[in-house]
């Protein structure tokens, strides 16, 4: 019986964006500004929870480590755009590629975990609030941390190593701005039906799971809060998990809209918009939200500022 002869693409080309040429430098610009406010704000947030003691609460280093995810998130995507706005699209290897693959999907599940986390701080400190300091010690929140990281790497390499194992025999290109699993099974010729139940498996772990949780927390926190006397309560209570909600509607919303909605129908440039969302709307949008709903982080910058300020005009 002979052996069937699969030539390995071993080159991707990636389409990117697309975007009219008269507008091309625009489009860079925006997203170069983008990349560039993403990455102070969420390091702004990091800094001001490292260097604070008002913020050394659970609640503060859960965002911190948020922030490090959007970081992560955007670096790893974010530059690829760029470069494919520019040149009208870019080629990469099949490495490159599965790598790029890899730790996107590492990020976006430690998002998931990591709101899931900052939810059950919120349920605690709300539903339970005499038994908070208690439960949220920093030894059960850097084992939550460390389990997020460690589950999450684990998870996606399994699922990561069985799709090197398929033969991939092209087309080459992908018409998106980064390898995402859909257009990376596109270019194989194997039966991929292993890899979508592995596929299925890992959302429910990393996204499925941690959003019915998140709703429960909430459903129970929401009963509290309408449970509270005073309306002024109610808005105080409930003014400390607003920002987080705010969070979760945006990257679930966008998370649904591209992968549970049915694509028949709808075009590349759809879903490439919708993607922006999650992989660079998102990242941008929480240290935003986070500080302009948040009196804690405002004091905490004012004083840092006023303390820099005070040196500086002392010398």
């Amino acid at each position: 019986m002979e052996e069937k002869n699969v030539s390995r693409i071993t080159k991707i080309h990636l389409l990117g964006l697309q975007t009219p040429h008269s507008i091309t430098f625009l489009i860079f610009f925006l997203f170069l500004l983008i990349y560039c406010v993403t990455i102070c704000g969420n390091l702004l947030i990091i800094t001001l929870v490292s260097y604070s003691k008002s913020l050394h609460t659970p609640m503060y280093f859960f965002l911190s480590q948020l922030s490090l995810s959007d970081i992560l998130l955007v670096t790893d995507i974010l530059p690829n755009i760029l470069h494919t706005v520019l040149m009208k699209g870019i080629t990469i290897s099949f490495s490159d590629c599965i790598t790029q693959f890899y730790f996107f999907c590492v990020f976006e599940g430690l998002e998931c975990l990591l709101l899931t986390v900052m939810c059950y701080d919120r349920y605690v400190a709300i539903c339970k609030p005499l038994h908070y300091t208690l439960l949220m010690n920093f030894q059960l929140c850097w084992l939550m941390i460390i389990t997020c990281w460690v589950l999450n790497l684990l998870v996606i390499l399994i699922l990561t190593l069985t799709i090197s194992q398929l033969d991939f025999c092209g087309p080459d290109i992908i018409n998106h701005f980064f390898c995402d699993l859909d257009p990376i099974l596109q270019l194989s010729c194997s039966d991929a039906a292993y890899v979508l139940l592995e596929a299925a498996l890992m959302t429910g772990i990393n996204v499925a799971i941690p959003f019915f949780t998140i709703i429960i927390s909430y459903v129970y926190i929401i009963i509290t809060i309408f449970n509270i006397p005073s309306i002024t309560g109610r808005q105080n209570v409930f003014s400390t998990c607003s920002s987080h909600l705010t969070v979760v509607c945006i990257y679930y919303g966008s998370i649904v809209c591209v992968y549970l909605v049915p694509h028949r129908g709808q075009s590349g440039d759809i879903t490439k918009f919708l993607s922006l969302l999650y992989t660079v709307v998102t990242p941008l949008m929480n240290p935003i939200i986070y500080s302009l709903r948040n009196k804690d982080l405002k004091e905490a910058a004012a004083k840092i500022i006023n303390q820099r300020l005070h040196s500086h005009f002392s010398k």
